[in-house]
Formats: C-alpha cells, structure tokens, sequence
C-alpha cells in the first residue's frame, strides 16, 4: 500500500497544537526552488525541531519520524543540522504559539522545520511547516499521511521534498540499490534502500547470478545467470516473478538498461563478442557494435543516443563512445592502460569508471563525456570497483576491498564523505544504483 501526500486548506497559528489544525502549501509554487546556499559554498545550516504530539502512541510516532528524517537528511551530507534553542517557540497559551526566529538566527540556523503527529481516520498524519529563518517566510507547509507501518516512507518523503525545495534538484530518498552478496556461500542478487536499510533477496538460483541492472521504472531486473554453466541473460519481471532467460547461444555478460524496453548486454552467438540490444522477452532487437574485438559493459546517457562501453579493439580495455544512431565511435579514456567499468551520471554530463593502477590496486575516477576533466576519486585503499551513480547525480555507490572482504561504500561524487554502507555479512559487490523511486 502506498502512502499519500496532500496540502489542505488553512493557515498556521499554533504549532503545538498542529494536529487540530489544517495546513496549507503557502510558498514554492511549481518549478520554484528557494537557494539558501550558492552551489559549492557549503552544507545548509539546518534547525530540526521535535515533532509535537499528543498521547504515547503519538509521542513514539513523533520521535521514530524524528530519527528518520534527522537520519536520512545527515546521508545526504547536504546539510549542518543544529540542535533547536531551548527558547524555539514563546507561548503565550496553548492555542497561541509562536516560533522565535531570534533564537533560531542566534544559532546560525538558515531553516527552521518542525511539525505535528497525529492519527485521523486510521492513518498516521504528519503535518510539517519550513520557514527560511532570516525572513520568517514560509517555504513549505504540508501533510504527509500514511499507515504505521509506512513512518519511514512518511519520513523518506518529507525528506525529499525538503532537498528538492532548498536545491532544486532530486534527491535520493525512496531510490534502492541492487547488487551480490555471497553471504549464503551462493553469489545472489540483493536490494536495499538508498541508506542500506530494508535489505532483500531477489535471486535464489543456488549458483551465480551476477552484474544486476534494474530498468527505469523498477519493474525489471536484468543480470548475468550461471544456472546453465555458462553466462546467460536473465530478465526477471519484479511484479509478476517471471523470469525469462535469453536463448541465444554462447555468453552473456554485463547488462544495462537504455530505457524500459531494451537492456543491452554483450552476446558472443555470432562469434565475437559484441554489444545487442535486447527486448524484455528475451528476443534479440538489434546489434550495437560491429568489431572483432571484445565489447562489453554498456552504459547509456540519459536520452540514450549514446553508449559508453569497454573494448579491447586498441589492444588492452579502454572506454569508448558510440553515437547509437550513426554508429560513430570515439576513444573516451588515454590515462591508463587498464579502463574499465564505466558508469554515466544521470545529467549525462560525466562518467565514472574503474582504473588498475600500480602495486594491485584498482581506483574510482570520473571524466567529462568530452574527455575532459579527469578527477580521481579513491586512492591507496585497495580495490574499488563498479560505481554507479544516485539518481540524483550527487553520490555514487561502489565496491571496495579496504577493510578486507569487498563491501559496498558510498562517496560524494567529488570523492568526499567515502563511508561503508552495509553492515551485513559475506561480500557485496557490482552495485547498480536504480533511477527509479517507490
């Protein structure tokens, strides 16, 4: 079951008493963003009040929401969250509440968020008011609603909306990442939400299953099977547990979606091993490369008109790009001699990828998809492998062997705030971060 989000009619006069009072959305009309921060000049200077409630049950609500979203908005490194003043509101009765912008701007606090929980019809309201501190000018005020077992969706929610208000961008919250774990003996595909939480098993094939790639709206998972013995496509239909395994000859390895209709992934049943293009049934659309070398690991820009991938065709892997239309193709990578794994951001502007260096190690850098701007990300700490970016273009998601086992870590894509991101056991790696949100 989904949860819902509406604005009602109304204005605030009291916060602790929000759950008796409508809210309204009275700021950020569509398309609008409020820039509290320069991009690049800083973390945003958050006041992050508790949330009022009435009764425990309530209170519990109240202060689980609390942990969510103090929780998810601190991994998104976005923002300085600051502890409210004592003095946040002067009361002069219950009904007649008041938030003292004085106090919040004595603390440093840019934004002010609080909000109110209660129970209506069944369901968990979350009724939440933003203002811009300097001003006193209200940025958002809305209702989240949902059951109990949906606090974290409610939570995740407001969360998002907060991110695309003060930036204007997307965030992560409701976005999961797929990738392998060993942690039954057998190598299976696993999901996780955007923080590591809410893990679960999609494969149970007892033998190998490998490099997971979700399409576009989360109703696919395309992966590399090893059921037969050798490397075969299977494409998994998520809402109806249908697996369907392409019957092409030979192997098949590396998928990756262009959009919701076809995954391209590297098939060998003409000879050399070259890149197709495959439709969700498992039938074969069309070829993509045309050489007598070794094409693998596609990956799309986000309009799908071209297609970064590795080849061998110049002597050891390096990474190209290919006009899907014309079929002209152009070298991307010369720094190194050993490319591989790329990965395109969402805004299609960059692309990561993985490098062997020296002494065994293998690092993360990002290049323009002109071949400019070439920035190393990792460094001295083992082998670090398969990015892949949020759908946000803020982060990216990778494996690495740093502390031992191969486990899944994420990183600013500057590099910065590099932190492990599961705690569980066996090793995680070839993670895809999904474009689609629940």
């Amino acid at each position: 079951m989904k949860f819902t989000r509406h604005t009602v009619s109304g204005i605030v006069i009291v916060l602790c008493a929000l759950f008796i009072t409508p809210l309204y959305l009275g700021a950020a009309e569509a398309g609008e963003y409020i820039a509290i921060r320069k991009e690049g000049s800083g973390k945003i200077a958050l006041v992050l009040g508790k949330s009022d409630a009435e009764g425990k049950r309530d209170s519990d609500w109240a202060q689980n929401l609390d942990a969510v979203i103090r929780d998810g908005l601190d991994f998104t490194k976005l923002f300085t969250l600051i502890s409210p003043p004592l003095n946040i509101k002067e009361t002069g009765d219950k009904k007649n509440v008041t938030i003292n912008f004085g106090a919040l701007n004595s603390v440093g606090g840019e934004v002010y968020a609080g909000g109110s929980v209660s129970k209506k019809s069944g369901n968990i309201n979350f009724e939440v008011e933003v203002y811009e501190t300097a001003s006193a000018r209200p940025l958002l005020k809305k209702t989240y609603t949902g059951k109990e077992e949906q606090l974290r969706s409610i939570g995740h929610a407001f969360c998002e909306d907060l991110v695309e208000l003060l930036t204007g961008k997307k965030s992560v919250f409701g976005s999961r990442i797929v990738f392998v774990s060993n942690k039954t003996s057998c190598k299976e595909i696993y999901e996780c939400d955007f923080d590591g939480q809410g893990l679960e098993q999609l494969t149970n094939s007892r033998s190998i299953s490998l490099t997971p790639a979700l399409s576009p709206d989360g109703r696919y998972l395309a992966y590399t099977d090893f059921s037969s013995g050798r490397p075969a496509l299977s494409i998994k239909n998520l809402e109806e547990k249908k697996t369907t395994v392409a019957s092409k000859s030979g192997v098949s390895i590396a998928p990756s979606w262009r959009n919701n209709n076809e995954v391209a992934t590297t098939l060998s049943f003409e000879g050399d091993q070259n890149i197709y293009l495959v439709n969700p049934n498992g039938s074969v659309s069309r070829r993509v490369t045309n050489s007598r070398s070794i094409d693998v690991s596609p990956t799309f820009s986000s309009d799908g008109s071209r297609m970064a991938f590795v080849s061998s065709r110049n002597g050891a892997p390096q990474i190209f790009i290919q006009d899907i239309q014309s079929g002209a193709v152009k070298r991307l990578t010369f720094n190194g001699k050993y490319n591989t794994q790329p990965a395109w951001s969402p805004a299609g502007n960059r692309i990561a990828y993985s490098t062997m260096q020296s002494k065994g190690e293998t690092d993360l850098f990002v290049i323009n998809a002109d071949g400019t701007g070439l920035q190393q990300l990792t460094r001295k700490s083992g082998e670090n492998e398969h990015p892949s970016w949020s759908p946000d273009g803020g982060m990216i998601v990778f494996s690495s062997s740093r502390q031992g086992k191969k486990k899944l870590f994420v990183m600013d894509s500057t590099g910065e705030n590099q932190r492990r991101l599961l705690q569980g056991e066996g090793e995680e790696m070839q993670p895809s971060w999904s474009l689609f949100r629940k």
